[in-house]
């Protein structure tokens, strides 16, 4: 799968590459002073609760520091989500399957409703602060995940729409598991099953 689509360079992550400029220190603790308090933010409330202020103030440091770097709170989201998104991309470029290249498209997509699964538990706040609404189409995370589901719905050989690609996505949408696992009471566990059934029901025994 080609990386025409992998996502985008994080807000804050300095240039690289032997004229790329060098990152002062002072402006490296920063950085980190910012990213750290936001994450602390994101995870103690609503994520769309948190302004700017609250994010330079838990830092210390000035609003202008902070805009510098970041226009909003979501682009700070962004960077902290990113790592995360970036460790889950490369496992599905090179690591071994299911979730990795060699094993049919019905259990790599499984495999990768469960490794998202994963990712949402372990980083809601974060995931809910970056990709809320209709900013989550607009990252370049969501533009890999789509091109990585239509290339295994290709490889099945079923026929599909173009909106069929979104429909897969759609039950991992943030606030939709928010829903599921607080106020439905469904486990994770419930959750991945139901997600790989559907991967099952989409594209098992075509392709193979």
């Amino acid at each position: 799968m080609p990386r025409a689509d992998a996502p985008r360079a994080r807000p804050d992550a300095p240039r690289t590459g032997p004229d790329a400029p060098r990152e002062r220190a002072d402006a490296a603790r920063n950085r980190e002073r910012v990213l750290r308090a936001a994450e602390r933010l994101f995870a103690e409330r609503d994520p769309a609760s948190v302004t700017m202020e609250d994010v330079a103030r838990a830092a210390g440091v000035g609003r202008a520091t902070l805009y510098r770097r970041y226009p909003d709170p979501g682009s700070i989201a962004v960077a902290l989500l990113d790592e995360h998104e970036r460790a889950l991309q490369e496992r599905l470029l090179g690591g071994p399957p299911p979730l990795g290249p060699g094993a049919p498209p019905a259990q790599r997509l499984a495999a990768f409703y469960e490794a998202m699964v994963a990712l949402l538990e372990q980083h809601l706040p974060l995931a809910l602060g970056a990709e809320t609404g209709s900013a989550r189409f607009a990252t370049g995370a969501y533009g890999f995940w789509r091109t990585h589901v239509r290339a295994l719905l290709v490889d099945a050989g079923v026929p599909f729409e173009d909106a069929e690609v979104d429909a897969l996505l759609a039950p991992l949408a943030p606030e939709l598991y928010r829903y599921q696992r607080f106020e439905r009471k469904q486990s994770t566990a419930q959750i991945t099953a139901a997600l790989q059934r559907l991967a099952e029901r989409m594209l098992s025994g075509a392709g193979e």
